[in-house]
């Protein structure tokens, strides 16, 4: 019963891609709204990306100095 049901479902979303013009399903992921991209509204993994892209800017390396091995464990 489970497998003819998914197969049913199947079938039918290769009926709508056949049936629609262009073939294509609409892309639901939050990249692909229109409303959130206008208010600057990302996915999770975006989001994060560009805040350690940000993040990385801002590290300053100029005062970094270096232990020996010999002393970090002392």
């Amino acid at each position: 019963m489970a497998v003819a049901l998914v197969a049913i479902g199947m079938l039918g979303m290769a009926i709508t891609m056949l049936v629609k013009k262009g073939g294509k399903f609409p892309n639901t992921h939050v990249s692909g709204n229109k409303y959130l991209k206008e208010q600057g509204v990302s996915c999770a993994q975006t989001q994060d990306r560009l805040a350690q892209r940000e993040a990385w800017k801002q590290v300053s390396y100029k005062n970094a100095s270096f232990t020996p091995d010999m002393k970090a464990g002392k």
